[in-house]
């Protein structure tokens, strides 16, 4: 049986059809609601965007979210878990002064921010999952003692797992550094030859793993936890990872971790995708790139799979921008994901979830 993805575009030519009334009409159409029941702690579960990135959803289409938790009885409150990099996120305070200076403030959203793994990352929960890399898998602890989640999630490019979208924002959004560091476990390496010795990667390193010797960047990998800032930032693409054994494997352990981060919460979690300025990286990165492709719309479901199929079919419709970080497959159908980094393989996280019973891949997509 498909899984249902409701979908609507960013036409309006009426106040009906503004963007704040068709998040409240997706939430609705998908059946958002029966995932929240009244006195729930209902966490919306967002990225907050590293300061100096602009392309994370806007603060007043949460709060669309925020007034239907409230309007069935629940008790919303706005969440993200600390970075394993460091950046103005890696502690409760650094992260939610950011989440202000980005407007995720109770004037604004109408609910409190909680940062759910508390001041430095340990307030964590271990979840029994028994899958073929983890038997558990540490989760942030307020994410584990919410009753319900609503996951909100910036669809767009990622510099290993392909794309991000609801898993990433489960599998490593909902994860402590800790539990960031079980999934990264790949290590990178410094290619010298086409290393210029600009020393970016030995700023960003949060282990201080990475020095200059005679002017090359040389990575000490029993230091290194794999976050791979470094390759983020690095100018020349001198820093590299064994992409045919490691990838797969971080992928996979990505995706336990959103297993992890929904068990025992069946039926209670729902999914609102925005496919607006699809840009080439994460929100983690400070800097916010160019759209690969136009915007496209918005999708809601109660599976995460079905969401991300139809995100990633949705992108890959598209006729990709020349002028982009996109340097191939700019033709509508072409996989945009490969065009940026051939080397990546976002759907190997669909197929990983659908065989752990996560969701579907089939989907049908419904337009309000």
């Amino acid at each position: 049986m498909k899984s249902k993805v409701w979908f609507a575009s960013l036409r309006a030519r009426s106040p009906e059809d503004s963007t704040e009334a068709k998040v409240r009409k997706l939430f609705d159409a998908a059946g958002l609601s029966s995932c929240i029941h009244t006195q729930d702690r209902t966490a919306i579960k967002l990225h907050f965007g590293e300061k100096g990135n602009d392309s994370y959803i806007s603060p007043v289409f949460i709060r669309q979210v925020v007034e239907k938790a409230k309007a069935a009885g629940a008790l919303p409150f706005v969440t993200d878990t600390n970075t394993l990099y460091l950046g103005s996120r890696s502690n409760a305070v650094d992260h939610i002064t950011t989440a202000v200076l980005h407007g995720f403030d109770y004037a604004v959203v109408g609910a409190p921010v909680i940062i759910a793994d508390g001041l430095c990352g340990k307030n964590t929960a271990q979840v029994e999952i028994e899958k073929k890399h983890f038997s558990t898998v540490t989760v942030a602890g307020d994410i584990v003692a919410a009753d319900s989640m609503i996951v909100m999630t910036h669809f767009k490019g990622h510099e290993v797992a392909g794309f991000g979208g609801a898993i990433k924002n489960l599998g490593m959004g909902c994860a402590p550094p800790a539990g960031k560091r079980d999934q990264h476990q790949a290590k990178p390496y410094s290619i010298r030859d086409l290393c210029i010795g600009c020393g970016k990667c030995t700023r960003v390193c949060p282990k201080s793993a990475i020095t200059l010797v005679d002017k090359k960047s040389v990575i000490d990998k029993n230091l290194c936890i794999g976050c791979f800032e470094c390759m983020t930032v690095c100018p020349s693409r001198a820093i590299d990872i064994d992409w045919e054994t490691e990838i797969p494997l971080f992928t996979e352990r990505m995706v336990e971790y959103a297993y992890g981060a929904v068990k025992g919460k069946e039926g209670r979690v729902g999914y609102i995708s925005f496919l607006t300025r699809i840009t080439p990286d994460c929100d983690c990165v400070p800097w916010s790139d160019a759209s690969i492709v136009p915007d496209i719309g918005i999708l809601a479901s109660t599976d995460p799979v079905a969401i991300d199929a139809a995100a990633c079919d949705l992108v890959n419709k598209q006729p990709g921008f020349k002028e982009s970080f996109l340097t191939h497959h700019h033709d509508p159908g072409d996989d945009k994901f490969a065009g940026m980094r051939p080397n990546t393989d976002g759907p190997r996280q669909l197929r990983y979830a659908e065989e752990l019973g996560m969701g579907s891949r089939d989907y049908e997509l419904i337009q309000i």
